[in-house]
């Protein structure tokens, strides 16, 4: 059987446009990262969700945003990048904010609907906030994670025009419906929602 000759794929060809673009306009100070995209705030990695596990949206116009879900993972962070990828589990989050640095991994775009408050409304209304570690061990919340995902929650809400409030920042357990305890009582409000407002 004759091959056919070889033509680039729109794939290619998008990634060869991509190396062309100045350095100063790169991520991560001008390196470019195999498989990278843009992501919605600037200082984040972008480690795209499979599209299984998310629907894709055209929010804030098809849905208003209104809350910022905090979660805790139950999972290593590179394991819970793992759990958005399987498109058999079902499962996504915004970001993953990870204990040791407080390094912010996207995994789902914020105009899309991610699958992580375990009740539609919410979903369709809001950005989830995975954050590494378990609701029983304490020593995963470490200064630069809540001083990096802070940041993060602030720049979402000033972007749109979400409150800076316990009312409009959320613990996934207090959404309705939801059987999940994160992020636990070992998660300092008084001192995570002090420092969103100083952001």
């Amino acid at each position: 059987m004759e091959r056919a000759p070889y033509s680039p794929t729109r794939r290619r060809l998008l990634q060869g446009a991509a190396l062309a673009v100045p350095a100063a306009l790169l991520p991560l100070g001008g390196r470019a990262l195999a498989g990278t995209r843009t992501s919605d705030y600037p200082p984040a990695e972008s480690k795209p969700a499979s599209t299984q596990n998310y629907t894709v949206s055209s929010r804030p116009s098809s849905y208003s945003l209104d809350y910022v879900v905090i979660h805790v993972t139950q999972e290593t962070y590179a394991d819970t990048l793992k759990i958005f990828q399987n498109p058999a589990k079902q499962v996504s989050a915004h970001y993953v904010v990870r204990s040791k640095d407080g390094h912010v991994a996207q995994c789902v775009r914020e105009k899309d609907i991610a699958w992580h408050a375990g009740n539609w409304d919410y979903n369709t209304r809001s950005i989830g906030i995975e954050h590494e570690g378990w609701v029983d061990k304490p020593q995963y919340f470490t200064d630069a994670m809540y001083i990096q995902s802070a940041k993060l929650t602030a720049s979402i809400c000033d972007k749109y025009g979400i409150p800076k409030t316990r009312t409009h920042i959320l613990a996934h357990a207090e959404v309705p419906g939801t059987d999940h305890t994160d992020p636990g009582p070992h998660w300092d409000w008084q001192r995570y929602i002090s420092l969103v407002n100083a952001s």
